[in-house]
């Protein structure tokens, strides 16, 4: 086992129900179009992390952070072969929460809002990164900030500039 494999073997148990907890959400929220549980979710994203270049969590809730971002990519890949199993059927359908966007609860295209962020990070890193940890990671501003060793104002208002570009784009 290497030095990485043991660092995520070792934090792994000390988040997991943490973990658990946002995989609970995702799969909650979206259980209609979800083919994971969410114990399955965090154990793909553990081993996907365990197997991955060698990489330094500066404590635990970047530990969080890294494995929340493996969960969604996760879960965008699931909807990706999804969508070619169908074979240019309608693309499935997620719940963006108040959280996100500030509105009322309604339903985004995952593989849209992924596109979304890939777009965004290019014109604003740290906005996506924000959306990123915030949203996916369920992360609270004062974790965002710590993670990206920023201050909770620059989180709240990155944050803010961040929900208003993705509602322009997704609306």
């Amino acid at each position: 086992m290497s030095h990485d494999e043991r660092q995520v073997a070792s934090l792994m148990p000390l988040v997991y129900d943490e973990l658990r907890r946002i995989a609970a959400r995702y799969v909650q929220r979206e259980r209609h179009a979800l083919t994971i549980q969410a114990t399955g979710l965090v154990n793909e994203a553990y081993l996907r992390m365990a197997a991955e270049r060698p990489r330094a969590f500066a404590n635990r809730t970047h530990f969080v952070a890294i494995a929340a971002l493996s969960m969604r990519q996760i879960l965008v890949q699931q909807a990706r072969a999804r969508h070619a199993q169908k074979r240019g059927g309608p693309r499935e359908q997620i719940t963006l929460d108040d959280a996100l966007l500030a509105a009322e609860a309604r339903s985004v295209d995952l593989l849209a809002l992924d596109e979304a962020l890939v777009e965004l990070a290019a014109l604003d890193a740290t906005q996506a990164r924000v959306v990123e940890l915030r949203y996916f990671g369920g992360l609270t501003v004062e974790e965002t900030a710590e993670a990206m060793d920023i201050s909770p104002a620059t989180v709240k208002r990155e944050w803010a500039m961040a929900r208003a570009w993705l509602s322009a784009k997704l609306g």
